[in-house]
């Protein structure tokens, strides 16, 4: 069992490390998604360029790779090899080796593979998010809150595996920590709204 589980660790290790951010910023004339905002090579920061189209891109890319390296892994090997490189996958897209281990902060990538490994999950969390967004107009809050209730999503709606359970605790517990500095500025009540106009620059 151990050469299918590293194959999978290390095959969705490298399909989630694909920097789709970067990708469709440089080839779309948008320059260098890491030159933008905050550096981030998610989709987020790509919006901050004025591209929607994308961003757009960026998230369809990064949500699906976590998608196809669960699939991948469950049809050709097994469910568990699919648990492994659903974790690979969400491990290269924060530590992306093409770009010296600094990546996103896995939110796109999160969702990709709830889905991929109980769709029913990947409802529950994105309703979540859609929820939280709606109300307090926070993308960090609402992707923190559907990170921090995926476990129990899938007490409650999947039962049968606990890997996926632990699965979706661990990618809790990281993607908080990518956003420790987000979580400090909604202490502050700093953090910006969606939708919200930009501060004027300074004269």
């Amino acid at each position: 069992m151990i050469a299918p589980i590293a194959a999978a660790l290390v095959g969705g290790y490298l399909l989630g490390s694909i920097p789709f951010g970067v990708i469709a910023t440089q080839l779309g004339g948008a320059g260098d998604v890491r030159g933008v905002g905050s550096g981030n090579i998610g989709a987020t920061n790509v919006l901050r360029t004025g591209r929607r189209d994308l961003a757009l891109i960026t998230l369809i890319g990064d949500g699906a790779k976590g998608a196809v390296a669960v699939l991948l892994a469950g049809v050709l090997m097994s469910p568990a090899a699919g648990v492994v490189a659903g974790g690979g996958a969400f491990l290269g897209h924060l530590f992306p080796v093409w770009l010296g281990f600094r990546g996103g902060k896995g939110v796109a990538t999160f969702f990709g593979i709830l889905f991929a490994l109980a769709w029913p999950v990947g409802l529950a969390a994105g309703a979540t998010w859609i929820a939280m967004a709606v109300v307090f107009r926070l993308s960090s809050l609402a992707a923190l809150t559907a990170a921090a209730l995926s476990p129990l999503y899938f007490l409650l709606l999947h039962r049968s595996s606990e890997e996926r359970l632990w699965l979706a605790a661990g990618m809790a517990v990281l993607i908080f920590i990518r956003h420790r500095q987000n979580i400090a500025r909604l202490l502050k009540g700093d953090e910006p709204r969606i939708g919200a106009a930009k501060a004027p620059a300074p004269p």
